[in-house]
């Protein structure tokens, strides 16, 4: 009866291939997705329509609902703040250019958009997920947590804006940036 899994063979062996294969095929999708901003968002916005209703169908999960909030939240401070903070960098002699003299940097997010889509979409599912489990509707007044939470995102919003004015830099862009260059008058090939 020796060697029924074999010599040195795991019971697991199956479940860690199995884990290996999906983790495979998930990255080569996860990949597939990165050049499709558009698509990802729609996705999400189905997820999140999905959890919203369910959410309100049950009645419940209120808890969950404004813990996800909350780490929303932070995700989008990070996604709107410059991966260099220029309070602190200001110590080193490195800062944001202020001037038109100064060197231009580009913006570069401290979360950058694949990233802070991906962990909303999870942060979605994760939370759908909760919501099969009693254990996490815990009865509270919901008002009063929408409430504490839009207080939160007006002051956190106002620090960072504040921050975006004070360090004049923008973390939206809207397209590819391009050079018009100077307008010929005469006859180039060009025209």
């Amino acid at each position: 009866m020796e060697g029924v899994l074999g010599e040195g063979a795991s019971p697991l062996a199956p479940i860690t291939t199995l884990k290996n294969d999906f983790s495979k095929v998930f990255q080569y999708y996860l990949d597939k997705s990165t050049p499709l901003p558009v698509h990802r968002w729609i996705g999400t916005l189905v997820v999140i329509v999905v959890y919203l209703l369910r959410v309100y169908i049950l009645q419940g999960f209120y808890i969950v609902t404004y813990a996800l909030g909350i780490y929303i939240l932070n995700l989008l401070i990070g996604f709107l703040s410059p991966k260099i903070d220029p309070e602190l960098e200001a110590l080193d002699g490195a800062e944001l250019p202020t001037k038109e003299t100064d060197e231009f940097r580009p913006f570069i997010r401290r979360l950058p958009e694949f990233k802070f889509w991906y962990a909303i979409t999870k942060a979605f599912c994760v939370a759908f997920l909760m919501t099969f489990f009693s254990l996490f509707d815990v009865p509270v007044f919901w008002p009063i947590l929408l409430c504490y939470w839009i207080v939160l995102f007006v002051l956190t919003m106002k620090r960072q804006i504040m921050h975006m004015i004070k360090y004049k830099y923008v973390p939206l862009n809207l397209g590819k940036q391009t050079y018009a260059g100077k307008k010929s008058g005469g006859n180039s090939p060009r025209d």
